[in-house]
């Protein structure tokens, strides 16, 4: 597919669907673009609906099968939109770091695909502002879900997920306590994790 350069042609890419509930579409609105009048249209559209359907079907779809409806908060970025991003300080790493990140249309630098998009849970954002501790939220999607990267964030307890080829099993977070819950090396990435998560639904695929 070629990259859209008309109204109707960016209809037609936003109508691929990426996976039962989700389509392209979805995941284009970026304010960055919306203010600043820069496009955000993938220059390969075929890779991105490629990493765009793994994560929405391997990801998305069974985060919102068993907790309700998720909110999308922020997902494909062109390259010219996160650079902009980057550039002004706007909560955009670099391109480079990036790409098979929120950069769903390039490889990462080991020639991995994957694609990052950041979501709301409302199910688990009630709990949140109720007190719940955002790890609970954080090991029930370690132990069920085959996500590369997570990255946790206060406001609303929204957070970045990522799916990647070759998945790193990574999480961090900006809400305390910060930093790194964990990753491949650390003594409780693995085993069972579910007394941080009871009462929590369990899986639907």
């Amino acid at each position: 597919m070629r990259k859209p350069e008309s109204v109707g042609a960016l209809e037609q890419f936003g109508r691929a669907r990426l996976s039962r509930n989700f389509f392209m579409r979805d995941f284009l609105y970026s304010e960055i673009s919306a203010i600043s009048g820069i496009s955000n249209i993938p220059d390969n559209p075929d890779l991105a609906i490629k990493a765009g359907s793994r994560l929405c079907e391997e990801l998305l779809e069974p985060l919102q099968a068993t907790f309700g409806r998720i909110a999308i908060r922020s997902a494909f970025r062109s390259c010219a939109v996160n650079s902009f991003g980057n550039e002004n300080r706007l909560n955009c790493a670099k391109n480079e770091a990036n790409y098979a990140g929120h950069i769903w249309d390039r490889l990462d630098s080991n020639g991995r695909m994957g694609a990052t998009a950041c979501i709301v849970v409302p199910w688990f954002m009630d709990r949140f502002e109720a007190g719940a501790d955002w790890r609970s939220l954080a090991w029930w999607i370690h132990d069920h879900l085959p996500y590369s990267t997570l990255y946790f964030f206060p406001k609303l307890c929204a957070f970045n997920i990522c799916w990647r080829e070759e998945p790193e099993r990574r999480i961090d977070s900006y809400i305390k306590p910060a930093g790194c819950l964990t990753k491949p090396g650390m003594q409780n990435h693995s085993g069972d994790h579910s007394e941080w998560y009871e009462g929590f639904p369990k899986l639907v695929r």
